[in-house]
């Protein structure tokens, strides 16, 4: 065994010095043909080939060689010997080769390793005997560019493969050297070369330096073996020997060759080779310049249709649709190395668009278009969930763009077997129901958070980064829509990478689907409408651990009714918020404004029903309970959404009133709304303040824009006769003349395109503008002559009526108004004209409309905080307006009011917090009317704002202040008691070191508190200012606190053993844990690894 391994290894060497002569390699390194002539060539050739003949007939180690190659020669009968030299040489090559092949089957059978030490288990295991040296391979890689060369690239029809020309210069040389000579000649020695070759490749070691870098050349000469015409058309039939130099046999021995092949190297490189072998565009110049700029030439029919066949084969077997990919993309440079060259194919996205276009075009061996779909569909989706980071990008372009043309050219079967599959996570959420009961257990996950994360990515990269909209892809995604806007809801009630996405996904749909799609998707998220199916009810959105989403089955409800009702309206409340917030981004398209006009009429349609059904109720008041239950359901669910639909127009007015509208055409939209249910109201006989309110808003709008406030063109009035039969009907059945007299003047003034204008007109719409009556009247004039001299160069005027003297009074002055206008001095009515608008806005503080007034006061809070000399000089006059506001319960201006005071306090805190201090004592300054409760408790809320603002500037107030909220703690009313204690606390927790000796008395008042206080939220208050006051002083408490600390400790331990209240021991807890924590970095301070340098002198 020993003695035939060594002899097998000795012919192993023999060999590859015999394919080193046959390169003519010298001891030097010289050879591999250098010559530039193809005479030269040739002799060189022949000098090789005659100096191997000789050194195996003369020398005996040369012997055994010499005999396995005679042997191996008999064994090949279809390697022919011919006397052309480039034939012989190529011919000696492949005998050396297959040589070389038998003494390395027989080095690797007669191998038997040794078992390996295990005592040094880091040794690299021993070679094969059969394993080539770098320097045997590099030889190896030579003879077999060699055979390549000389054997098989000149026998190549012209059109299969790339041309030598195009290669090197030396097989441009070998290309004029080489003749094939007639058809059979060249195929019989194409043939023995090929099969050389393929029985080489058998072999592991070889065959992979014979496919990595010759797999084409040889893809080339068995498809032209075993695939090439015998003979074309018109031409006589005559035997296929004699047309092609090969037997039927052969010419499917290489088809079978091919077949295995294919189907045994890496199928992306198989991929690369078919498309180069389909040849360049038949188009174009044939000139040496074309074929400079394309090396290929145009391949034969018969050649594109077999390596389309082929490619359609590796497309559809599985993992195809990815070997397609990598065998287009890694031409490009984004291989499986990567390298410097990945971004630069990243970007190529014409490439990444072509792989697409391929695979949705179902190719002629299909069966079916719906058996490709079946085939190939998943494997696209697989494209999304490739992770190798260089080629990830343009994997999930091509399947991008691969799911978009097939929705647009296959959109039946890319439905079925792509955007379903891709949407099945969200679709998930909606079916939970068609699970059966005993599977539905509290806590079951649903959907996984990876499936939920990369379905959402999946669908952001489909729709907002492909964007081609189609009625498909928007129909399919309407029906997960739902799911995705909850999602959304939730992940902003925390940190999660899916708010980005879905947010994309909601914004891309509502801009590309058509208005009433998008209106009506709206609709459905605010709960108005079915056009979104939002999540099952069993359904619940949980935080996962990587930042994601997902969905589990929720816990039973709580019995408790109050508690599921609760959760239910915050949870609608908070959709509700994020569907503004979600129209907020919308504003410069119009869509925020059309959806607010759409539920403003939905308004005016209940205001024209509410008649009715107050007439069938009272009717049916004499049915039984049974009877008015079900009458009166349907009902119930009306009045749900009609309190959802006054939220939502609530909401939108607070949010993004400012930008809603962005054309004329919504604004005369919103005043024919409002001037419908007005019109409703008159007609149900159940106008109020509000629908007065309402329409003279909206009729001093129109009367704004007539009076120029925005630049009205033709077609703008157009739009305007809209109001016409409406202006008519409140003109008509409105009950007060001033009313009356305007809609009938804004009817006429819009039917003369603005030729006919009034006082009246002109005076409302400055009343609307914020201006006062008296400049109205002096601009009267000129707009009208301005007016008339505009439409006098294009249309005749017609007969103007006498101007009305009339002005616009919207509501009648109540008494109240009066007095508040006679409250204020007489100085500031015969001021300069500098003060007139501080003069309106303190009248305007006294208005009883309600969001006048609040406006009227935030107005002069903001002049207040501009520091605006006029505002300041009359600082006692602004404190008494904000201080009898307080005592209003509308909230919108009693918060107005606190934050003036809060305002007029910073700019002048000796002159009004005293002021503050005294009302908050329970009496006003200066009378004796005892101040309420909630006043009391107003006037707190002003201290505390007060003293935010002035920071470490309160400590001169600090006596006061405590002095105060101390006193208050003793108040009989309990809500006051807490609110000065929460007070309180927040003050110590500002002041800090200024605290001083006033913690003694702060102490005991809190432990008094909760010792003997009788209601559980004030002794909450007093255990929370602890609280606050560990957090606000944190380490340094111990120097603050540090002769109260412990009878603090003790009255938190008290409350913990002691207290009934669960929240008060919470907070106790939570004080508790705050002192823990002080202690515990007071006594075991945290290392600091520093390092001192000190310099000496």
């Amino acid at each position: 065994m020993a003695a035939s391994m060594a002899a097998s290894e000795e012919t192993l060497r023999r060999a590859v010095e015999g394919l080193e002569l046959l390169l003519g390699r010298s001891a030097a390194g010289q050879g591999d043909f250098q010559e530039t002539k193809p005479a030269s060539l040739l002799e060189s050739l022949r000098s090789s080939v005659a100096h191997l003949e000789a050194k195996l007939a003369q020398d005996p180690q040369w012997g055994e060689l010499q005999r396995l190659r005679t042997q191996t020669s008999h064994q090949v009968p279809w390697l022919p010997s011919c006397s052309e030299v480039t034939w012989s040489f190529t011919r000696h090559v492949l005998l050396l080769l297959l040589c070389l092949k038998r003494c390395m089957v027989l080095l690797a059978a007669a191998y038997n390793p040794t078992p390996s030490n295990s005592k040094a288990p880091e040794a690299a295991p021993p070679l094969s005997p059969d394993t080539l040296s770098i320097a045997q391979e590099k030889t190896v890689q030579a003879a077999l560019q060699c055979v390549v060369t000389f054997g098989l690239c000149p026998y190549l029809l012209p059109g299969i493969g790339l041309p030598l020309r195009h290669r090197t210069e030396f097989s441009a040389l070998v290309e004029e050297a080489v003749s094939p000579g007639c058809l059979p000649s060249a195929m019989g020695k194409l043939y023995a070369t090929c099969t050389g070759l393929v029985e080489v490749a058998q072999h592991p070691s070889l065959g992979s330096l014979v496919l990595t870098r010759h797999l084409g050349d040889l893809l080339a000469g068995l498809c032209q073996l075993g695939f090439c015409p015998a003979r074309r058309k018109g031409e006589e039939a005559k035997p296929e020997r004699e047309l092609m130099g090969l037997t039927e046999e052969e010419r499917n021995s290489c088809r079978e060759a091919l077949r295995g092949l294919l189907d045994r190297v890496y199928q992306p490189l198989v991929v690369r080779e078919l498309l180069i072998l389909q040849g360049g565009s038949r188009q174009g110049s044939h000139s040496r310049e074309h074929d400079r700029e394309c090396p290929l030439a145009p391949a034969p029919a018969w050649l594109r249709r077999l390596s389309g066949q082929l490619l359609s084969e590796r497309l559809l077997r599985p993992g195809g649709v990815q070997a397609v990919v990598r065998g287009v993309l890694e031409g490009a440079g984004a291989g499986a190395m990567g390298g410097s060259n990945a971004e630069a194919a990243a970007a190529d996205w014409r490439k990444c668009d072509a792989v697409a276009k391929i695979l949705s075009s179902c190719p002629q061996q299909s069966l079916s278009l719906e058996d490709y779909c079946q085939q190939v569909c998943p494997q696209i989706l697989q494209l999304f969930f490739i992770q190798d980071k260089l080629t990830a990008r343009q994997f999930q372009r091509v399947a991008t763009m691969a799911v978009l043309t097939m929705t647009r050219e296959h959109s039946r079967h890319a439905e079925k077997h792509l955007l379903r599959p891709l949407l099945e996570p969200l679709l998930r959420c909606l079916d939970v129901e068609e699970i059966p009961l005993e599977d539905l257990s509290a806590g079951t996950v649903l959907v996984k958070e990876e499936e939920l994360s990369s379905c959402v990515e999946n669908v952001f990269k489909v729709c907002v980064v492909g964007n081609e909209p189609s009625a498909v892809l928007l129909s399919s995604l309407q029906g997960v829509l739902g799911v995705i806007f909850s999602i959304w809801c939730f992940t902003k009630q925390n940190v999660s990478f899916l708010r980005t996405p879905c947010q994309e996904i909601l914004l891309w749909f509502l801009e590309k689907s058509e208005r009433q799609t998008a209106l009506s998707i709206l609709e459905g998220f605010a709960g108005m409408g079915e056009a979104v199916h939002l999540p099952s009810v069993f359904c619940q959105f949980q935080a996962a651990s990587e930042g994601g989403v997902m969905v589990a089955v929720r816990e039973t409800l709580s019995h408790d009714e109050d508690e599921a009702l609760y959760q239910k309206v915050s949870s609608e409340q908070w959709q509700l918020e994020q569907l503004v917030d979600l129209l907020s981004h919308f504003q410069s398209s119009g869509l925020a404004g059309d959806f607010f006009l759409r539920c403003l009429k939905e308004l005016t349609h209940v205001a024209g029903q509410e008649a009715s059904e107050i007439t069938s109720v009272s009717a049916g008041s004499h049915q039984s309970p049974l009877d008015l239950e079900q009458c009166c359901g349907p009902r119930l669910k009306q009045q749900e959404r009609q309190l959802r639909v006054l939220q939502l127009v609530a909401m939108l007015c607070e949010s993004i009133s400012d930008t809603l509208f962005t054309d004329t055409a919504q604004v005369v939209e919103f005043v024919a709304t409002t001037l419908q249910r007005a019109c409703a109201s008159l007609a149900c006989s159940s106008g109020g303040t509000v629908e007065a309110q309402t329409l003279s808003m909206a009729m001093g709008l129109v009367a704004a824009m007539l009076g120029g406030a925005v630049q009205l063109k033709s077609s703008d009035f157009a739009v305007l006769k809209r109001l016409l039969p409406l202006l008519e009907e409140v003109s008509r059945i409105h009950p007060e003349p001033v009313i009356q007299e305007l809609a009938a003047d804004l009817r006429m003034t819009i039917c003369t395109h603005g030729a006919f204008s009034t006082e009246t007109i002109t005076s409302a719409a400055q009343t609307t503008l914020g201006k006062t009556c008296a400049e109205a009247a002096a601009k009267t004039k000129v707009n009208t002559a301005r007016d008339t001299s505009e439409k006098s160069g294009s249309e005749t005027p017609e007969p103007r009526l006498p101007p009305k003297t009339t002005a616009l009074v919207p509501l009648s002055p109540t008494p109240k108004s009066h007095l508040a206008a006679k409250s204020v001095p007489e100085t500031m009515n015969s001021g300069p004209s500098a003060t007139q608008d501080l003069r309106e806005l303190l009248l305007s503080a006294y208005d009883p409309d309600i969001p006048a007034r609040a406006a009227a006061l935030r107005s002069l809070s903001r002049l207040i905080e501009q520091r605006d000399p006029e505002a300041l000089k009359t600082q006692e006059t602004l404190l008494k307006v904000f201080m009898e506001n307080l005592e209003h319960e509308d909230s919108f201006v009693y918060l107005s009011a606190i934050q003036g005071v809060a305002l007029l306090s910073d700019a002048f805190p000796d002159q009004v917090l005293p002021c503050l201090l005294s009302q908050y004592g329970s009496t006003q300054p200066g009378a004796a009317k005892v101040a309420t409760a909630e006043t009391r408790m107003k006037v707190g809320e002003a201290l505390m704002r007060a003293t935010r603002m002035l920071g470490d500037m309160i400590f001169p107030h600090r006596d006061g202040l405590i002095h105060a909220f101390l006193q208050g703690a003793r108040d009989p009313d309990s809500s006051l008691r807490a609110s000065s204690l929460s007070n309180l606390g927040e003050l110590c927790q500002i002041l800090r070191f200024q605290l001083g000796s006033v913690v003694h008395e702060v102490t005991l008042c809190l432990a008094a508190v909760v010792k003997t206080d009788r209601e559980a939220e004030v002794r909450r208050a007093a255990v929370h200012v602890v609280v606050l006051l560990l957090r606000g002083l944190s380490e340094r408490a111990l120097e603050v606190l540090r002769e109260v600390l412990l009878d603090l400790y003790r009255l938190l331990k008290f409350v913990v053993g002691c207290e009934g209240d669960e929240a008060t021991v919470l907070h106790a807890q939570l004080a508790l844990e705050e002192l823990d924590g002080i202690m515990r970095r007071f006594l075991f301070p945290p290392q600091a690894l520093e390092k001192k340098i000190e310099v000496l002198p």
